[in-house]
C-alpha cells in the first residue's frame, strides 16, 4: 500500500492533516484506518483508548480537552461530513486562542491529529456522522475541560449557525474565564 501524506500548516504545525490512501472498486471502498508503524512515521504519540459518536446534522461535540492529564487525538469519520475544530488552549502560546479547522468525511481517507494542549470540536455537516477518534490517554472526568463552543473571542466560524449542543457545553465558561490552572501551560 502506499504511503499516507502527512500535511500540517505554518500556523499551527503541531496540527496535522494525515491523507490515507482509499481503494475503490465495484464493490466499495477500503482503508487502512491506523497502523502502529503509522505513530513512528508521523511523529505521533502512543494511543490507548477509541472512542466512536454517532450525531445527527447540526449537532457541535465540544470544545473538550483534559487537564493536567492531556489527550491528544486522531479523527477519522467512517460515514458523513464533519467540521473539524482545534483550538489552541495553550498558555503562553504564541497561537493561543486561535483556531484551524478541516472538513473530514467518510469517503476521502482524511484524518485529522489533534495534539495535546488543543480543545476539540466537530460540527455534523450530513444528515449523521460516525466518528471515530483515537486518544492518547485515557478519559478521565477529573480532568474534562470545556470551553464555550460559541465563544466571541475565539469566533469559530461554524458552518451551520443554528447547532445543537448539550447542556454541558451551552454552559461551558469562554476561555477568558477558565481558570489559568485549569488550561495546560506551553512550557510544561
Amino acid at each position: 500500500m502506499p504511503d499516507r501524506t502527512i500535511r500540517a500548516q505554518a500556523a499551527f504545525p503541531e496540527v496535522k492533516l494525515l491523507d490515507q490512501p482509499v481503494f475503490r472498486d465495484t464493490r466499495g471502498a477500503f482503508a487502512e484506518v491506523w497502523r502502529e508503524d503509522d505513530e513512528r512515521a508521523a511523529d505521533l504519540p502512543r494511543f490507548v483508548q477509541d472512542n466512536i459518536a454517532r450525531s445527527v446534522r447540526g449537532v457541535v461535540r465540544g470544545l473538550h480537552f483534559q487537564n493536567p492529564r492531556p489527550q491528544a487525538k486522531l479523527v477519522t469519520v467512517a460515514l458523513g461530513e464533519i467540521f473539524d475544530v482545534a483550538v489552541d488552549v495553550r498558555v503562553a502560546s504564541p497561537t493561543f486562542g486561535r483556531w484551524t479547522a478541516y472538513r473530514l468525511d467518510g469517503s476521502s481517507g482524511r484524518q485529522l491529529y489533534i495534539p495535546a494542549g488543543f480543545a476539540h470540536a466537530y460540527q455534523t455537516l450530513s444528515d449523521v456522522s460516525v466518528v471515530l477518534y483515537k486518544c492518547s490517554d485515557i478519559y478521565s472526568p477529573d480532568d474534562e475541560r470545556t470551553v464555550r463552543w460559541d465563544d466571541s473571542d475565539i469566533a469559530i466560524d461554524w458552518p451551520i449557525r443554528d447547532a445543537i449542543v448539550s447542556d454541558r457545553d451551552a454552559a461551558a465558561p469562554r476561555l477568558r474565564d477558565v481558570l489559568q490552572e485549569s488550561l495546560p501551560h506551553l512550557d510544561r
